[in-house]
């Protein structure tokens, strides 16, 4: 089996593992994760952060881009250019008038309404998605490597970080040279420091 037909199997299985989740336990689940988020130091100390907005089954990311801007912090959220197969951020301040249905049906920033960040440099702190995930902070994103590419472009290494609940831990990820791995996976359950797990 090639790599890629091996990553797809892992993607089906972990994204219909992860819809059996009863809805109630999705939405505790995400409380958890998203108070284990807002305590990190690395959060805390972030001025300038990256999030999502999620969809489907996956953590709600919506309580805890709210209190990024509660906390006073600039809030970059992506939409997806398909002519560059890359990631635009934009700058958000108001999650209901800000944001409309994008690509695949993700709520992405209205570049009417929103203004576009011309550099990455300011991230202090990014929160990546992915449908499964290693200890180690090896990643499974969607298919599309928009965020392999953004990292690779970044000029720093900001904290990253991903929210998943722990049916979405697998104990060995198959990965390649262009994937980037995480430096914190967090769970209902538990704060992983995957650079540690790497040694």
């Amino acid at each position: 089996m090639s790599m890629q037909a091996m990553k797809q199997s892992i993607r089906q299985r972990i994204i219909a593992d992860r819809e059996l989740l009863p809805v109630a336990l999705r939405v505790q689940y995400s409380r958890e994760i998203t108070a284990r988020l807002l305590q990190m130091p690395e959060y805390k100390a972030a001025k300038t952060v990256l999030g999502y907005m999620s969809f489907g089954a996956e953590f709600s990311s919506d309580e805890w881009a709210q209190q990024v801007l509660a906390d006073g912090k600039q809030l970059l959220l992506p939409k997806v250019n398909l002519q560059r197969k890359e990631l635009d951020l934009y700058f958000v301040t108001d999650l209901q008038q800000d944001l409309a249905l994008g690509l695949w049906d993700i709520r992405e920033p209205l570049v009417e309404r929103c203004t576009k960040a011309d550099t990455w440099s300011d991230v202090d702190f990014i929160l990546m998605p992915g449908v499964t995930f290693g200890r180690d902070g090896a990643r499974l994103g969607y298919g599309g490597g928009f965020y392999d590419k953004l990292i690779a472009h970044l000029p720093h290494h900001p904290a990253l970080v991903a929210a998943a609940y722990s049916l979405q831990i697998l104990v060995h990820l198959p990965q390649e040279v262009t994937d980037r791995k995480v430096d914190w996976l967090l769970t209902e359950s538990e704060t992983i420091n995957c650079k540690h797990e790497r040694v």
